[in-house]
């Protein structure tokens, strides 16, 4: 078989209880925060600016956590691995200029299409080789201008509303600056702190109509049009693929760990299916969440800090609608802070990854496309820029491409 055998034989419920810990419970509690606070920002954020109502919120998050936790807890307790799966955030970021000129429907069209096309790639084993095709710099070029207006967003924050995005910025700043502190307290997370705080001291929270209610996620009739499919579906495939799950296994490989690759394609596939069908982005590996729940402890144990993170993630789905309601009632600028301080470390590695070395024009052109933000045959802008970026990469780079083969 082409995806990989889960390891026999499976620990039962009292092993995995005897293999749980103190630090394990740490360090999942960490990594899952890490989750819920910029990474969910993001989703508001780019939900909002795409006119998505707050019930289709809702059920994005729901679909984020609920099911991804689901599929979490599986795949750590098949693989004896920490195994931990989100949504791709890159993903999420794209279907934001998407929103402006498709229907709702359409994108989570695009959602299914992508989603079935990772789950043949992960059946048929193609998986690494797929990742190996396309030149990582380029693909960080796209990521890099997409998620630049993020980083703009901030600094827009910190002009339109300082006294909320300023300090959140510099508690980050200086967590950052403390490697030290920043273990027992991450950055991104004392910046969360620290702006809940002044929106509580400054009274700018608004929590008319909260509620504490259970989540009751919308069921979606996808609409299947070109325009999406075209837009959408190779994009969202490749930044789960090539730069989500990339990032993800790579992580792993350093822990000690050997990540069933085709298996976590083939559950990235199934999982998009499923949670597209209630609104939320594609499924992937998570880079960051599985290299916290990795750093510390034995090898042979960090697989319970995933099913924890499982566990919290599917309490989270449940409480939805009182989450969603929580942010939406922050200042819009504590949110757009939150989701800029996120992207911070992940903007600079693309730029990192993408002007480096080898094929850094192909790069350059896909950076400029992207960021231009120009549809052409109401297409959007982050595939011409990968398209017009390899083209020009295969014509003026000759010797990266021999390179990089040999």
């Amino acid at each position: 078989m082409l995806l990989e055998q889960p390891l026999r034989p499976l620990p039962s419920p009292r092993q995995a209880l005897a293999d749980f810990g103190a630090l394990y419970a740490v360090n999942g509690l960490v990594a899952f925060i890490f989750a819920a606070s910029g990474p969910v920002a993001i989703i508001l954020a780019v939900g909002t600016r795409g006119g998505l109502a707050e019930s289709d919120l809702s059920s994005w998050i729901f679909g984020a956590f609920f099911l991804n936790g689901l599929i979490s807890i599986a795949f750590c307790w098949l693989y004896r691995q920490p195994l931990v799966f989100f949504w791709t955030i890159p993903g999420a970021v794209l279907v934001g200029p998407a929103l402006g000129h498709l229907a709702f429907p359409e994108v989570i069209g695009a959602f299914l299409a992508t989603g079935l096309l990772m789950l043949v790639l992960g059946l048929a084993g193609w998986v690494r080789r797929a990742m190996q095709a396309l030149p990582m710099p380029i693909v960080m070029a796209m990521v890099a201008g997409v998620f630049l207006r993020f980083g703009l967003d901030l600094v827009h924050a910190i002009r339109d509303d300082f006294w909320i995005a300023a300090p959140m910025t510099a508690v980050f700043l200086g967590l950052s600056a403390a490697p030290a502190l920043a273990r027992r307290l991450p950055p991104l997370i004392g910046a969360l702190v620290a702006g809940a705080i002044l929106v509580a001291l400054l009274g700018r929270f608004e929590a008319a109509g909260a509620s504490a209610g259970l989540a009751q996620p919308n069921l979606y009739l996808p609409v299947f049009s070109w325009q999406a499919m075209v837009e959408l579906v190779v994009p969202l495939a490749i930044t789960v693929l090539v730069v989500q799950n990339g990032q993800g296994v790579a992580v792993l490989n350093a822990a000690g760990h050997a990540p069933p690759v085709n298996a976590i394609a083939a559950a990235c596939g199934a999982g998009s299916l499923v949670s597209g069908l209630v609104g939320a982005v594609s499924t992937c590996l998570t880079g960051p969440v599985n290299a916290i729940i990795s750093a510390s402890g034995e090898k042979h144990r960090h697989y319970t800090a995933g099913i924890f993170v499982g566990l919290l993630a599917l309490a989270f789905g449940v409480a939805a609608p009182f989450f969603t309601r929580l942010l939406l009632s922050t200042p819009p600028a504590f949110i757009a802070a939150l989701a800029g301080l996120a992207m911070l470390r992940v903007l600079q590695t693309a730029f990192t990854v993408s002007f480096r070395e080898r094929f850094t024009l192909g790069a350059t052109v896909t950076f400029i496309v992207t960021v231009a933000d120009v549809a052409i045959l109401n297409i959007g802008a982050p595939f011409w820029g990968l398209v017009i970026g390899l083209a020009l990469s295969w014509l003026l780079e000759r010797a990266d491409h021999r390179n990089a083969k040999a």
